[in-house]
This record gives structure tokens, C-alpha cells and sequence, in this order.
């Protein structure tokens, strides 16, 4: 964890916990929305064709299959295309959880999320959009995906009316081509006809149920002690405690704030000369928990070597967002970090990021419920890290691309907030007792609470506040 509180030095990675869902399909018949030819034509460079495997007017899930075609003349980068089937909510308050049965370029690779229209119509107030990951990889001309075999489905399994959904054919039983499903590449629509005045758009125009609000904060303060961190609802920690090396300080003062590439940077410098007492750890955090559902995006500056002194520390550099634990192994317990070593630790020999969704833990004796995705190699530089949660899964990006998809056994049950820190495992990389100095930094943090944005979205969400010249706006709600 990367918890305020009091934390173990080390970490055994937990064991891991899913939830397996399954749904039996009503056959019932059904009259069938008209189907609408194929208005994309090949200069649109695909195409989209569907069938439903589950025909009636009601069912315990609806069941959009797909393939996508390449109509163009080169490869097609499946990354780039998007879908999106438009359907009717149940309810004003229904949420929804994607399924994918099964999929010749692999489950692994089919990404699923929900959304709002902005502009409700008869039969859509709602969507799926189908994503791949890099790894579904590209078709050649002429060539198609195999097929989608997607499902979704009530959160509480209640029975789905799809007979009024705009995207939904009863009597289309075989694949054919279908411009009630739109699709986009990188961002621009290439097939398909949207209900009247939703053509897709980055970002989406309106909050889904549950609720709005956006935390942004460009980070464009002169110090530590700007009195507009503390109004704008920041806390540069001075307490003591873990995690880290015991004994070891949170100094505010090492927090700073400077110009670079036309832009204020935040600096969290984490410094030590190898004993307990002379090693000063940083955060910055949230002094609101109330962050759940939605869309977290900040872009981060990890850091191999030191910025002075010999390398070699144990160091930890974060970004993450965390409640309290109320008592050892308390199931509603809820962390989700982007945490990166860059001289390894807790086992590992050299850098290593890591993205992990915590269930709970218990401190003594160490006991940790979690799951977790790793990438052995250096992340110097530059990052754009995303994470969005929602009502059935945790997702990571890193620099636009999908990183881990973590299960709904980790979904948060209580708000949480949000936090940057640096600190040292141990001291146990580094026996020399010259100083060193690392230093982690961060650009911007954003968070759109109950929406699910793609990294895509995130870009231009963060272009729009800097086009207007807005530093800072919080309008989550206070649970």
C-alpha cells in the first residue's frame, strides 16, 4: 500500500480474487427494428457488421456481436476504432457491466465501457463503446476481426428490455453490415448513423447517473506554503508515520513548484544519508475523501538516477488514490496506485512499475488481498497515467495504452483521495552514508467522478482547461 498510516517495509503480493457471472438467455420473440444499409462506404476504410445471439424483446443480457472489417487499402491499427451500441437505460439509475464471451483477436484485447448522450432520444440514452487494445494488433486490407462475442447485462442481473434499444435488431440472427452501431477512427466517425444529435465526441458532453463533478489542478503554485494548496484543498504532509523507513521525516519544504516548458511543475524530493534520522520523505495529498467512480489522470515525471549523490536507494515514486484501513482486514478498504521502483525492492532486482487494486490487508501478520499488473523495465521520463473505475472493473493506462485490467472483487466500497508520494523502502539499496537527493515530478491531476474516459478524452479535457488558461477547479461534491 501506499498508505499515511502504518505499513509493513516489505510486500508480499496477495493472493487473487474474482467473481465469475453467469446468465441464461431468453428466447422470446420479438419485432425487430428495421435495419438501416450500410451508409459507410469503403472510402471510410471499415466497416461494422452485427448480430444479436439473444432475440428477445427482454433478456437477462443482450448480446451484440460483432466484426469489423477493413474496407481500406493498408492496414487498419484496431487500436484506433472504437464502437459504440446505443440502447435504452431500464432505469434512470441502472448501471450496467460489459462481457466478453468470447473473441478470435482474444478477451484480453476487447475493452468495454458505458456512457451517457447528451441528447437522449426514444430509444437511446445510453452506450457501450468497444475499444482493442495493442495487443488485437491490425487488419489487412480486406481482412475482418472474427467475431465479438460481447454481452452486457443490469449490475443487479434484473431482467433488460432491448426491444426499444436503437442499436438492437431481433432479426438480424447472421452477420451483416448495420449503421445503427457507429464507429470511429482515432476520433473521427467512419461508419455508422448515432441517434439524432449524438455523433460520437471526445470528450463525452454529459455525466453518466450518480452524480458530477471534476477536480482539476494545473499545480501552478509558488511553495509549500501558498496558502492557495491549503484553499484549494492539498495537504503537504509534515506528519510522521508510514510508509517508508521508520523514523524517517515527511518534510513539507521539499515540496516546490517551478516553471518548466511554460508550465508549473510540482517537485516532491525525497532525500537521505542513509540513517533514519537523516532521511526526508514527501507527499501531497487530498484533504477531502471523496473520490470513487470515475476518471483519475495525472501526468508524472519518474526518475532513475538521483538528482545529486550516489543511486541505489530503494525508492518508491506514486501516484494513487486510497481510504483508511478501520481495522485489519476490513473488506471496505479501497487503494489503487501507480507506484514505480526504480532500483527495485520488495523482492525485485532492478526498476519495475507497478499498478495495483487493493481489497484489504492485515498489518500483523501481513496478510494482503489484492491484484496487480507489473512491467519490468525503466519508466524514466515522462508519464500520462489514467485509471477509471467504474461499476465492474479498474483499468490502468500508461502514455495512452491499456496497462492492467483488475477485477470487480477490488472495486471500492467508500470515497477515497488523492495522492502523490516519494519515499524509501528501506535503507538497504544504499549503504553510503553521502547524500542523495531523488526527486519525483507532476505536471497536472485530474479526476471526473463517474465517468469513464478514454486517455484520449483525458487529453483533450486537459488541452481544454489550458486553452481557457484554467489552473484549478473542484466541483466533486462532498459526500
Amino acid at each position: 500500500m501506499t498508505s499515511n498510516g502504518t505499513r509493513p517495509a516489505g510486500r508480499r503480493r496477495g493472493r487473487l480474487r474474482a467473481a465469475a457471472a453467469a446468465a441464461a438467455v431468453t428466447a422470446l420473440g420479438a419485432t425487430a427494428l428495421a435495419a438501416l444499409p450500410g451508409t459507410a462506404s469503403a472510402a471510410g476504410g471499415l466497416a461494422v457488421q452485427y448480430r444479436t445471439s439473444a432475440t428477445g424483446a427482454t433478456a437477462d443480457q443482450s448480446e451484440p456481436w460483432f466484426k469489423v472489417r477493413n474496407t481500406g487499402a493498408t492496414a487498419l491499427p484496431l487500436v484506433e476504432v472504437k464502437l459504440r451500441y446505443y440502447f435504452k437505460a431500464d432505469s434512470a439509475g441502472a448501471a450496467y457491466r460489459f462481457g466478453c464471451s468470447w473473441a478470435v483477436k482474444g478477451c484480453a484485447n476487447i475493452t468495454g465501457t458505458f456512457g451517457t448522450l447528451a441528447h437522449p432520444t426514444a430509444t437511446a440514452d445510453r452506450y457501450l463503446e468497444i475499444g482493442f487494445t495493442a495487443g488485437a494488433g491490425s487488419l489487412a486490407p480486406g481482412a475482418d476481426t472474427g467475431d465479438l462475442q460481447l454481452r452486457f447485462y443490469q449490475s443487479t442481473w434484473q431482467t433488460l428490455r432491448q426491444s426499444d434499444d436503437y442499436s438492437f435488431n431481433a432479426a438480424q440472427t447472421a452477420y451483416g453490415d448495420w449503421a445503427n452501431v457507429t464507429a470511429t477512427r482515432a476520433g473521427t466517425l467512419v461508419w455508422g448513423n448515432a441517434p439524432a444529435g449524438n455523433t460520437p465526441t471526445d470528450p463525452p458532453t454529459t455525466p453518466p447517473p450518480g452524480g458530477s463533478g471534476t477536480l482539476w489542478d494545473d499545480f501552478g503554485y509558488t511553495s509549500y506554503s501558498d496558502p492557495r494548496i491549503s484553499a484549494n484543498g492539498w495537504s503537504v504532509r509534515a506528519n510522521s508515520g508510514g510508509p517508508g523507513v521508520p523514523g524517517a521525516t515527511w518534510d513539507p519544504s521539499n515540496v516546490t513548484f517551478a516553471n518548466s516548458g511554460g508550465n508549473t511543475v510540482m517537485t516532491l524530493e525525497t532525500s537521505t544519508n542513509g540513517t533514519a534520522a537523516g532521511t526526508e520523505q514527501t507527499e501531497v495529498l487530498t484533504k477531502a475523501t471523496k473520490f470513487r467512480n470515475g476518471t483519475y489522470a495525472a501526468r508524472v515525471r519518474f526518475n532513475d538516477a538521483p538528482a545529486s549523490g550516489p543511486d541505489g536507494d530503494h525508492l518508491v515514486q506514486t501516484f494513487f488514490t486510497i481510504n483508511d484501513l478501520k481495522a485489519p482486514m476490513a473488506d471496505d478498504y479501497a487503494e489503487y496506485d501507480f507506484e514505480y521502483l526504480p532500483n527495485g525492492g520488495w523482492g525485485e532486482p532492478s526498476n519495475i512499475l507497478y499498478t495495483t487494486s487493493w481489497e484489504t490487508y492485515n498489518p500483523d501478520p501481513w496478510q494482503a488481498v489484492n491484484q496487480h499488473t507489473e512491467d519490468r523495465r525503466s519508466y524514466a521520463g515522462w508519464h500520462d497515467l489514467v485509471l477509471t473505475i467504474d461499476d465492474s472493473t479498474i483499468k490502468y493506462y500508461v502514455d495512452g495504452q491499456p496497462f492492467g485490467t483488475h477485477d470487480a472483487a477490488y472495486l471500492p466500497e467508500r470515497p477515497m483521495s488523492i495522492n502523490f508520494n516519494q519515499w524509501l523502502i528501506d535503507l538497504a539499496g544504499q549503504t553510503s552514508t553521502t547524500p542523495r537527493a531523488y526527486q519525483q515530478q507532476v505536471d497536472h491531476v485530474l479526476h471526473v467522478k463517474d465517468q469513464v474516459l478514454t486517455p484520449a478524452q483525458v487529453s483533450a479535457k486537459i488541452a481544454a482547461y489550458r486553452s481557457a488558461g484554467t489552473t484549478f477547479e473542484d466541483s466533486v461534491p462532498t459526500p
